[in-house]
């Protein structure tokens, strides 16, 4: 079954896949190349939980082993133990809490690119905005998910207030999204001092970026915990495309040399 829109991360650690409908206790998920039809990736999946909301049911995997394909060898094993040892190394200011395995299963996630967003809170008390990339829609159930890290400031206030606005970004603007991600631990103070232009969104007035190539507003309907991120899964009330462009996303390195190779590689900024 084709589950491109069909699936998103839940949760890093322990890194969990929510597919949004019960396929089997034990799962095989692969990514193929649309253009060359080449077999990149797969992660072999271990069902732990099902959500059921109304008339719609949530899968929550495990992941239990994953490979890519994008390297061949030796380059594949070389490129594993350099990702191992930064992970290693770094680990206590990765931000990720991930073992090295786990890094590089994810990694294997992020084979279908994921798109980054900057995400609207505004509540009595509390107004915030930072980037996301732990999202998605899923599409069967008709839910859209995204998984914060439960430390996130503004996590209370979201399973509060249940209303955030996702602002679709440029790839251009990609300098200043990263910089918004002190966001995740410091509320924003002030509207008006971000280094861009806002707009209230369409139904529930909270500010979104005007430059969005996409804005999206979201009723949460369900939060859980799951490992160290809060798993939210919400219903689009209102989806505004507002212009074209090349919309910012995030994909394994590994992936871009792939694609290099066969002279498609993705446009970096």
């Amino acid at each position: 079954m084709d589950v491109t829109t069909d699936h998103t991360v839940a949760s890093l650690n322990p890194l969990m896949i929510a597919i949004s409908f019960d396929a089997s206790e034990q799962v095989m998920l692969e990514y193929n190349d649309n253009a060359t039809g080449k077999l990149l990736g797969l992660l072999r999946l271990s069902r732990t939980a099902l959500i059921a909301i109304q008339d719609a049911s949530v899968a929550i995997y495990h992941v239990e082993a994953g490979e890519h394909h994008c390297l061949a060898w030796p380059r594949r094993s070389w490129n594993t133990w350099l990702q191992n040892r930064s992970m290693l190394k770094n680990r206590a200011s990765n931000h990720l809490n991930m073992a090295p395995l786990a890094a590089q299963q994810l990694m294997v996630a992020y084979l279908c690119p994921r798109p980054v967003v900057l995400v609207s809170v505004d509540a009595p008390g509390q107004q915030n905005i930072f980037p996301m990339d732990l999202i998605g829609p899923l599409k069967r159930s008709g839910l859209f998910s995204f998984a914060l890290r439960s430390t996130n400031v503004s996590e209370p206030v979201m399973r509060e207030v249940r209303r955030v606005v996702l602002s679709n970004v440029p790839a251009a603007m990609k300098g200043i999204v990263y910089k918004l991600s002190v966001h995740h631990k410091e509320p924003l103070q002030d509207w008006n001092a971000l280094p861009f232009p806002i707009r209230p969104s369409k139904e529930f007035g909270i500010p979104a970026v005007v430059e969005a190539l996409r804005i999206q507003e979201l009723n949460i309907v369900h939060s859980q915990v799951i490992g160290l991120h809060t798993f939210f899964l919400g219903h689009v009330v209102s989806d505004e495309h507002w212009a074209e462009g090349a919309q910012l996303h995030h994909t394994a390195g590994f992936h871009q040399i792939y694609r290099q190779r066969q002279d498609m590689a993705f446009a970096e900024v």
